[in-house]
């Protein structure tokens, strides 16, 4: 018991220190909570005295912003950082047809390397409204929030809301409208009147369109401490991700294949959270120098000789589950080491942690671009390092369950001829991992057929051709149906990958012109060679029939970014502001992009055909 509490209390301690933090973490640097909110005055203007019903109004919201203190544009410049946004509840009988919202004014500020599209001194937004012929006389309120982050030239407070009220008062039927507040209306931007008066909220975007905004609204609306555990059930939720799944075999091998070895539970859990120690440093740290570079998390990891070298490692690993040799510190350094065997072992599995986290990398980096985004805008290193630290736990945390159960393994009543085959399992399964990471990096398009090589072959091999405790009928049997059901969905992932998609025209900057020219919206996949997301794109949404029916009417360009740091590919990063790939950005047939419909990392047939709604 004693050295359970060793080897677990570096775990608790870190954390202990983390949430000892988290005051610090909840308020900008320089002591006292700082709120966006505070920077500014919100006035309302109507255009008309009593508005008739069955009449369209308009309602100026004037924002008067302190001395020095700047709101980020609707459109802001850059993606994590938090525009200005007006919502007003609904209200029966009042409408709202529309939102104008005016450009942002480009200003240079400290901690940005470009100009910045800003909101400064005084601001004013137009609310289009119309009052329906059945609502009665009388005066009524209408109850609306605006979303702001307010910088100066140093540092961004953190987004807040604040609320504002518009009287409205309606008048008797038949009477004539009485103009006021005109000067206020003066030089406002007027866009093309359309016909259709449904409610501008029915049309707003939904909240995971802006990456950082998502994360921000969750700690406005819910909380810090609600917004901490969403992180964490975050962090859980990427184990779904395909990338996730070697370290279960692996887990299972560090725990479950030692040899005849026995171990206790205490001292298996406690090996198990050093291993999740090393998988939770390894992700905050790349999460925190992520977030203050501005790279891309994982995008390092994601360059063709890194993905060579994971799938070898992979390859390395699977053949010791076949028996050619066991993994194990050589006998004369153990004997040098002497007493210290316990550290080593526990300074193993750390390392094995840590190395562990690198696979999971090419596909968990665009689902937490969210979360990097909000963390570089809030700047602060303790909220950083918390943020990332929540989040690789939750990714961690089943690993935590699975190693200490593994390591009782060896526990249970006659393991050795089912055992034998459970590793075999896990080998085959490692050989197509490898396929799979050695196919992305020398030829990306056989990666998929990879695992359905795997799926057909190891199905075969193990449910027909290898012969661990052939005498117990049952376990044949249970053998049977692995192999059966293996090659069963082998060969529907082989019909699928033969499946026609969306047909793709390589980018060009004149191609693009070409569209605008020609009055014709513009679809623009921002892909990579080694984008694991961006393959199942690929194979689940632009194979759908709906999808592909839905975009017919747009120009379908393809952006290569495999090569993610070249000159090349940062210009045009830069020029559509994108952070990651899979990304895709949409360009209405003015040529101006439609931001509410731009798509970050995987989506699936539904969620990609709502999207095209807002496109005309």
């Amino acid at each position: 018991m004693l050295r359970f509490k060793a080897l677990i209390f570096p775990a608790i301690a870190a954390l202990a220190v983390a949430v000892a933090g988290q005051d610090s973490i909840a308020q900008p640097l320089g002591g006292g909570f700082q709120s966006s909110a505070d920077r500014l005055e919100i006035a309302t203007y109507a255009s008309f005295e009593k508005v008739p019903p069955g009449q369209p109004f308009e309602v100026v919201v004037a924002i008067q912003i302190e001395d020095g203190w700047k709101l980020n544009a609707h459109r802001t410049t850059l993606d994590y950082l938090i525009g200005t946004d007006l919502s007003v509840e609904p209200l029966d009988g009042l409408t709202v047809t529309d939102i104008v919202y005016p450009e942002g004014t480009l200003r240079d500020l400290g901690f940005a390397d470009e100009p910045l599209a800003v909101y400064e001194k005084q601001v004013r937004i137009l609310l289009k409204l119309r009052a329906d012929e059945s609502l009665p006389p009388g005066e009524y309120e209408l109850r609306g929030s605006l979303r702001v982050q307010a910088c100066d030239s140093n540092v961004c407070l953190p987004p807040d809301k604040k609320p504002f009220v518009i009287p409205v008062r309606i008048a008797e039927p038949g009477a004539e409208p009485v103009a006021i507040n005109q000067k206020v209306f003066e030089g406002l931007p007027r866009p093309e009147p359309t016909d259709d008066v449904s409610d501008a909220s029915a049309k707003a975007p939904p909240a995971s369109d802006s990456s950082a905004s998502s994360v921000a609204a969750m700690f406005d609306e819910r909380g810090a401490l609600l917004a901490f555990l969403g992180i964490f059930l975050m962090g859980l939720a990427l184990n779904l991700t395909p990338c996730v799944y070697p370290m279960l075999s692996i887990t299972v091998s560090l725990f479950g294949g030692r040899g005849g070895e026995q171990q206790k539970f205490g001292r298996s859990f406690g090996m198990a959270s050093v291993y999740v120690l090393g998988i939770v440093s390894m992700y905050t740290v790349l999460g925190v120098v992520a977030a203050f570079t501005g790279a891309l998390f994982g995008g390092w990891l994601q360059s063709p000789l890194v993905l060579a070298g994971i799938g070898a490692l992979f390859l390395f690993l699977a053949l010791s589950m076949f028996g050619l040799y066991e993994l194990q510190v050589p006998p004369a350094l153990m004997n040098k080491l002497g007493g210290a065997q316990q550290v080593t072992g526990t300074l193993g599995y750390y390392l094995s942690g840590l190395v562990v986290g690198v696979f999971a990398a090419p596909c968990i980096g665009p689902p937490i671009i969210a979360l990097l985004a909000y963390v570089a805008a809030r700047g602060e290193p303790w909220f950083g390092f918390f943020a990332f630290f929540l989040l690789s736990l939750g990714l961690g945390f089943p690993y935590l369950i699975l190693g200490a159960f593994s390591g009782l393994l060896t526990k249970l009543p006659k393991s050795g001829a089912w055992m034998v085959w459970v590793r075999k399992v896990f080998g085959v399964i490692l050989v197509g991992l490898a396929l799979f990471y050695i196919s992305l990096a020398v030829w990306p398009a056989l990666a998929p057929w990879a695992v359905a090589a795997t799926l057909l072959v190891g199905g075969i091999y193990l449910g027909f051709l290898e012969h661990s405790a052939a005498e117990n009928r049952w376990f044949t049997w249970l053998k049977w149906v692995v192999g059966a059901t293996a090659v069963v969905i082998g060969a529907i992932f082989v019909l699928n990958l033969q499946k026609e998609g969306i047909t793709w025209e390589p980018y060009s900057e004149e191609r693009v012109a070409e569209a605008q020219e020609a009055g014709q919206p513009v679809m623009l996949d921002f892909y990579a060679d080694w984008c694991i997301p961006c393959l199942e794109l690929d194979r689940a949404t632009f194979t759908d029939p709906e999808v592909m029916a839905a975009t017919e009417r747009f120009v379908r360009l393809k952006v290569d970014l495999t090569n993610f740091s070249s000159p090349e590919s940062e210009a045009i990063r830069k020029r559509y502001d994108v952070a990651g790939v899979p990304t895709i950005v949409f360009l209405g047939s003015d040529g101006d992009e439609r931001p509410e419909a731009r798509i970050t990392g995987f989506l699936g047939p539904e969620a990609f055909l709502e999207r095209l709604e807002y496109v005309e």
